[in-house]
């Protein structure tokens, strides 16, 4: 099944100002992404933040309410946080949908000991630190294919290839898909694309990059796009749904995350944050609803993936075939 073409938009008010003198801008050709998505879609959604069956359930039965197409669910508190039974019951669900399911994988480092994370600099950030992370990132990554979810969401560049490279030596099933955290998002198109050779599948750009920058990430990569149109507040709090359409045209193929701002973090999730993760569960759904009404208004909802589409279609990879031990001292 192929994807209907994008309409030509309009820009917001832009007939109104025009009669009293504010003529926008022509679009300039050359800022449009060339790629699309291998079903001839630019663009896919993806409801972050569902921490577990019940949050699921919740996004679920509010996208059927609001009309909402859902392609990918994501969850950020990591494998570890879930019980088989949870994985089990949310691959479940997902399946029934056809929505893909992502997981994050394992420590990292804002969880971990050590103190530079929490220092004004921040230190590594998010990244699994040393081996025994590393080995928890991969740890989640199998138990969790073993259960049947097909997308990993990763934090670290190590991780990333390690994943990359176990996918292809057939550790994990290989039509596994990576993605790659908005907290270690690439800001520049030599290392956008550096990711995309890495194994990523999707790559979670920082909310506030300009649209020029869009541009120039296309000319380097196109490896599919992951954007909060709304961010986290740890994350920005930017809220950009009135570039929605101009986010799709500079960045396809490109994911629609509907985040929430002004709203607690829940991260790693448990039961005493259960009220706040399912007000925020239902309030990204309806979040969601009204970009997509926005770009209904402005005649940009054309161009959507068929829902159930989730490969991301040929991209560039470094080579996964050196097998030399890391641990191998290396000789004079």
């Amino acid at each position: 099944m192929t994807a209907p073409s994008p309409s030509a938009p309009r820009r917001p008010g832009a007939d109104a100002l025009a009669r009293i003198g504010h003529t926008a801008p022509d679009d300039n050709p050359a800022d449009a992404s060339p790629h699309s998505f291998p079903d001839g879609g630019t663009w896919r959604t993806e409801i972050p933040s569902v921490e577990g069956p019940e949050a699921l359930a919740v996004v679920l039965k509010e996208s059927a309410r609001l009309d909402v197409p859902v392609h990918r669910i994501s969850q950020g508190s990591g494998v570890w946080m879930l019980s088989d039974a949870d994985i089990t019951e949310m691959v479940e669900s997902c399946a029934e949908r056809d929505i893909e399911l992502c997981l994050f994988t394992g420590p990292r480092g804002t969880w971990d000991i050590g103190a530079s994370t929490r220092s004004d600099s921040g230190g590594a950030g998010l990244r699994a630190r040393g081996h025994d992370a590393l080995a928890g990132c991969v740890e989640d990554a199998l138990r969790a294919t073993a259960l049947g979810v097909k997308c990993l969401l990763v934090a670290d560049e190590g991780v990333l290839w390690t994943l990359h490279r176990l996918r292809a030596d057939g550790l994990l099933p290989a039509d596994t898909t990576l993605k790659v955290s908005a907290l270690i998002g690439p800001v520049n198109p030599a290392s956008y694309a550096v990711y995309e050779r890495l194994g990523a599948d999707s790559v979670n750009i920082p909310s506030d990059l300009s649209l020029a920058h869009f541009t120039e990430i296309r000319r380097a990569s196109r490896a599919p796009m992951d954007l909060y149109v709304e961010a986290p507040d740890d994350l920005g709090g930017y809220i950009r749904m009135y570039e929605t359409a101009e986010l799709i045209r500079r960045g396809a193929p490109l994911y629609l995350k509907f985040g929430l701002s002004r709203s607690p973090g829940i991260y790693p999730y448990g039961a005493q944050l259960r009220d706040t993760a399912l007000a925020g569960a239902r309030e990204r759904v309806r979040r969601g609803r009204l970009v997509l009404d926005l770009l209904a208004r402005h005649g940009a909802a054309g161009g959507m993936s068929p829902l159930g589409s989730r490969l991301p279609g040929p991209l560039r990879r470094f080579p996964a075939t050196d097998t030399t031990p890391t641990t191998t001292p290396a000789k004079d």
